[in-house]
């Protein structure tokens, strides 16, 4: 009970994070358009998470999609700063994704992020 409790409000939090991303995406339309679809999916994605805040168990390959890509985003990112591809300001970035991500998969409901086919 405990754990559904604060995978509920992990998915409520990381929704609303990542519906946040909206207000950037308005901004960054013209400007940058590769950073505004990035934003697009993050946005979509977060508002997919709130609703399934409310019933866990039956958005399981969300919520494992959402650790695992979160996971891997970081991953990139953190290659990127050691390798001075981006700027090392980006470790901020990785360390939420990797919180995120490991979070989810931690308060995950029951066989949501096991290996494909199993």
């Amino acid at each position: 009970m405990m754990r559904e409790r604060a995978l509920k409000g992990v998915l409520v939090l990381v929704g609303l994070l990542f519906t946040a991303a909206i207000y950037p995406l308005t901004m960054f339309f013209r400007a940058e358009a590769a950073l505004a679809m990035m934003l697009s999916v993050y946005a979509t994605l977060g508002i997919l998470l709130l609703m399934a805040a409310r019933n866990p168990a039956a958005h399981r390959s969300l919520i494992a999609f959402t650790a695992w890509s979160s996971l891997v985003h970081a991953g990139v990112m953190g290659t990127q700063a050691y390798l001075n591809i981006v700027a090392r300001g980006e470790l901020i970035g990785v360390a939420v994704l990797a919180v995120i991500g490991v979070a989810l998969i931690v308060l995950a409901p029951a066989d949501a992020v096991s290996a494909p086919g199993r």
